[in-house]
């Protein structure tokens, strides 16, 4: 882009964030519908019709496409409004402010993920503003409740309004920050996530007075035995294509790392021993790699007992649990019985709070060959590999659909990559403007080479 163009990109993206960060969308509750029509003012500016959808009220998506002629696939551009709580007390700057300063705009939600939203609109109205022909639609889908698993955003569309929300592509939030070596950056491309099963367990006991413990059946007493069992659970090491692709495609930019990614991928049981060596030289890459190698399971919530002298007839715990794609939530349930077999399974009872598959999106296909062609121009000696998640996103109910998700937000490190994620959900999140004009350029780019 020209450099008088870069800077009205950077005088807008900007603004529109700071805006977007001042409307408090903390979930719960969210009160998304308050952004939904900010956007909406935003995009009829530019004579961009939208339509905002409430699964309950103040629970809005707003949704907005632009026509193509049909001739290709359309592309949704997705991102959330709804952002995790900040307490103002710990921060440097409010988190509710949008403030701009030392060539950053803070605030929660400048990363995850308003910043993208930002970007997103941008490119949007930039296809409009230049009257690019777009072979295919481009819509574009900010919607509630992805921080609280989606179910009331991007989870309602899709079952209530499918045809306004779904498309074969979709570009959202996971991944697209760079990983810098001495070779060049390589960039990330989110092209799978593991599954999530957030679950309780309820312990059974019989009370009795906490001065004489051998006379009850203390519940908390076996919920200690069920987090010790789950939490300190090692799975077996499973190593998915997106997995071994990342390992491959850092290890062309980081020769010293081909020894031991070969020693990791060859003896998948000495994994945890092999990645503690890694870790004396790089923690950050040993405990990114760590839990994609496996399902994880971690208590997260204890509630348990009445009085400071009554024995607990009854504890509750909820544990978060990541199986990796191609575990399924009926096996790793059967799995997390067996585990608890010796604790007093007729004692346990279960309950689901949510629970999807892992998933795992292809990388031959035009999309991700316009990612890689757009950031190579840029620059040449980039490499670009897929990467696996963790953490949940929304991309997982248009896999279940059938989409081809990638998670796309392209930034270069202002900072070390750990300190960089720590903001997300933590203290002074924040986007440096450059990164804004950066990932709209990369952006824009990509969705019109898609498009055109």
């Amino acid at each position: 882009m020209p450099i008088q163009i870069l800077k009205q990109v950077a005088q807008e993206v900007t603004q529109l964030l700071s805006n977007l960060i001042s409307i408090n969308t903390t979930n719960p509750s969210g009160n998304e519908t308050q952004a939904a029509n900010f956007i909406a003012d935003y995009l009829a500016k530019e004579k961009i019709e939208s339509e905002i959808i409430e699964s309950a009220p103040t629970r809005g998506s707003i949704i907005s496409r632009l026509k193509g002629t049909g001739q290709k696939p359309s592309l949704l551009l997705l991102s959330h409004l709804d952002v995790v709580a900040a307490n103002p007390n710990e921060w440097t700057k409010d988190p509710f402010a949008g403030t701009v300063e030392d060539g950053f705009v803070w605030g929660r939600g400048a990363i995850d993920m308003k910043g993208m939203t930002a970007i997103e609109l941008l490119t949007l109205k930039l296809l409009k503003q230049n009257n690019i022909p777009l072979k295919g639609d481009v819509i574009l889908a900010a919607t509630a409740d992805e921080e609280k698993g989606g179910s009331a955003g991007a989870g309602y569309l899709l079952e209530h309004h499918k045809e306004k929300v779904w498309a074969p592509y979709v570009l959202n939030e996971g991944g697209g920050l760079a990983i810098p070596t001495q070779k060049g950056n390589v960039f990330t491309v989110q092209t799978a996530e593991k599954g999530i099963l957030w679950f309780k367990v309820k312990a059974k006991g019989s009370p009795g007075h906490g001065s004489m413990p051998n006379m009850a059946d203390n519940a908390v007493m076996r919920m200690n035995k069920v987090i010790d069992k789950l939490g300190n659970y090692q799975a077996q090491i499973e190593f998915v294509s997106t997995l071994k692709q990342f390992l491959n495609e850092i290890g062309k930019f980081r020769p010293e790392l081909n020894e031991p990614f070969m020693r990791l991928l060859a003896n998948p049981d000495q994994s945890d021993q092999i990645l503690d060596e890694l870790a004396r030289t790089d923690k950050p890459l040993a405990e990114e790699i760590r839990p994609r190698t496996k399902m994880t399971i971690a208590p997260t919530i204890v509630h348990g007992g009445v009085k400071e002298n009554i024995i607990p007839s009854e504890c509750e715990a909820t544990f978060d649990c990541r199986p990796l794609p191609g575990q399924t939530v009926e096996d790793t349930l059967v799995l997390i019985k067996v585990l608890l077999k010796d604790v007093g399974l007729e004692k346990l009872t279960f309950e689901i709070i949510q629970a999807h598959e892992g998933s795992e999106s292809p990388i031959q296909t035009p999309l991700y060959s316009a990612i890689t062609s757009v950031l190579k121009e840029l620059e040449p000696n980039c490499g670009v590999t897929p990467t696996l998640t963790t953490g949940g996103t929304d991309s997982r109910f248009f896999r279940e659909h059938d989409s081809v998700c990638y998670g796309f937000h392209p930034m270069v490190p202002d900072e070390p990559s750990d300190e960089l994620i720590k903001r997300m959900h933590g203290i002074d999140e924040r986007i440096s403007i450059a990164n804004l004009v950066y990932g709209t350029s990369i952006l824009y780019e990509t969705v019109k080479r898609f498009m055109t």
